[in-house]
């Protein structure tokens, strides 16, 4: 019987994949990646033989169709994302909607995500928060730091090494320098880098070096 399964994957470490997720890698038909070559390397360390197929934020709508087809036939089909639970700031999201129309069984695995570690270990009150994912590069951007100048609850926030100043310098001038923060580096991987402090301290840190590797920015409430 087809199926869609959405399918967690460690967001460094690769031993933190869970019994059910290697188990449900193992007997689907196809493996829907990310980065194809990423995923490649999760599946040889678990000794996975499946068919792997690209579907990423560049070939989703395109690629949608086809995988429904897919599932239509019968086809036992996993998504999953580089790093993470897909649908969490990657794809997944379009796919999900489009078979709960044509009533093709999903099922969710829990797994890792980067959000909620860093929120954990940022030392920010965890009890209330909010999710912003990826800010806005351009189009929307004011907007939204506008709109996040009011939030009560603690923020958690994606951004990439090479942003991360430029979001820094602008929450410390909307939000207020003295405003607690963590910047969370390479959650789970042998490079892991908390620096708590506040938001005009990170900057201060940060000026001089372009941090590598994933990041995720939590930032105290009002």
């Amino acid at each position: 019987m087809s199926k869609l399964y959405l399918v967690p994957t460690p967001v460094g470490n690769l031993e933190d994949i869970t019994y059910r997720a290697v188990r449900i890698l193992n007997e689907v038909d196809i493996i829907l990646a990310e980065d194809t070559r990423k995923t490649a390397i999760l599946l040889k360390k678990y000794l996975i033989t499946k068919k792997l197929r690209s579907y990423h934020k560049f070939n989703e709508h395109k690629a949608t169709e086809k995988v429904l087809q897919l599932l239509l036939d019968g086809t036992k089909v996993a998504l999953v994302s580089n790093a993470g639970t897909p649908g969490i700031s990657d794809p997944g999201y379009l796919l999900v909607r489009e078979c709960m129309k044509k009533n093709i069984d999903i099922e969710v695995l829990p797994g890792p995500t980067a959000l909620i570690p860093a929120l954990v270990i940022s030392g920010i009150p965890c009890d209330r928060f909010v999710f912003e994912g990826f800010l806005p590069v351009k189009k929307g951007r004011n907007k939204r730091l506008s709109e996040l100048s009011n939030e009560t609850r603690t923020m958690v926030i994606y951004e990439s090494p090479h942003r991360i100043r430029k979001t820094l310098s602008e929450l410390s001038e909307i939000l207020g320098e003295p405003r607690k923060a963590a910047v969370i580096r390479e959650l789970t991987k042998i490079h892991e880098e908390i620096i708590h402090g506040t938001l005009g301290s990170l900057l201060e840190q940060l000026n001089n070096i372009i941090p590598k590797g994933e990041i995720v920015l939590v930032v105290e409430g009002k």
